[in-house]
């Protein structure tokens, strides 16, 4: 993949997942949050799954299930623990907790994957964690929100270690439609049994869920698949400092949150973090063979 194309759909894809943050609590007015969120997974993946009924589909039952693992851990639990965390907690906060991913990816790949990282790699990493203590400041004690935003960002750094190993199986555009469907499903069952179902059309009520289940899921989704599926997991999540950034951008812009100094604090230092650990990514070993071919 040349560097312009996927310099556009990193932009294209982290701009749809940070500005959602704000759509979504604009639509909290008009809906509950599992509900909500739900809605917005189950429509994008029927629309998708009619899209793509000719691919290949899965082609056994262990297949199938983990296409509904990915859903549960991307879909269910990533979406259901960021719609929940808006309750209390702001836009820009829960977009700098859920995307605290790309350091777990990290830690991750190094534990599973046997990936070894340089020294600068692993800095990268502890000054993000410390960007991230610093963007909750006093609150981790007491916004139930904030555990939330940490949930969402352990769950999608799981499933991005499983679309990455697993992913090249299957047809993107299929692995797209059903985890979101299996995700969506699952959310409108917990909408309806867990919390106390809201529901008021209204002409915006109803543009806030299109916009959420065909640009910020369908759109999103599958640009952020075909990036993972060709690319290093680590190096491609690292990118995801963008997304933040157009979280906090689209919450003053969209809601007027007004953003005190440790979110501004505490965000500089987890796009530090990210950046020295994408800026000399590649293993020692994938380097040295670069060198050779070249």
């Amino acid at each position: 993949m040349n560097r312009l194309l996927f310099g556009t759909l990193v932009v294209v894809t982290t701009s749809l997942m940070g500005s959602s943050f704000a759509v979504g609590k604009i639509g909290l007015a008009y809906f509950s949050p599992l509900l909500l969120v739900g809605l917005r997974f189950t429509l994008a993946g029927l629309l998708m799954a009619l899209w793509v009924w000719k691919k290949p589909l899965p082609r056994s039952g262990t297949e199938w299930a983990k296409v509904g693992l990915i859903g549960f851990l991307q879909t269910a639990a990533v979406m259901g623990c960021i719609f929940l965390s808006l309750r209390t907690i702001t836009a820009g906060e829960s977009s700098i907790l859920t995307f605290m991913n790309p350091l777990l990816v990290v830690i991750w790949g190094t534990l599973f994957l046997g990936v070894a990282y340089r020294l600068s790699q692993w800095l990268g990493v502890l000054i993000g964690l410390a960007g991230v203590f610093l963007t909750l400041g006093s609150h981790l004690q007491w916004e139930t929100g904030t555990l939330f935003g940490i949930g969402s960002a352990l769950a999608w750094s799981i499933a991005t270690m499983l679309v990455k190993r697993w992913g090249v199986r299957f047809h993107v555009w299929v692995l797209t439609a059903y985890q979101m469907l299996c995700g969506g499903i699952l959310l409108l069952i917990m909408g309806v049994t867990l919390e106390t179902p809201k529901l008021i059309v209204t002409p915006e009520s109803v543009f806030i869920v299109l916009w959420l289940a065909i640009l910020a899921s369908i759109v999103q989704f599958a640009t952020w698949f075909y990036l993972l599926s060709h690319g290093d997991p680590g190096r491609t999540s690292a990118f995801l400092f963008l997304a933040p950034f157009f979280g906090v951008l689209s919450g003053w812009l969209l809601l007027g949150e007004v953003v005190l100094w440790n979110v501004y604090a505490g965000g500089c230092l987890i796009f530090a973090g990210i950046f020295l650990v994408n800026w000399t990514f590649a293993p020692r070993k994938q380097r040295e063979e670069s060198r050779k071919l070249a």
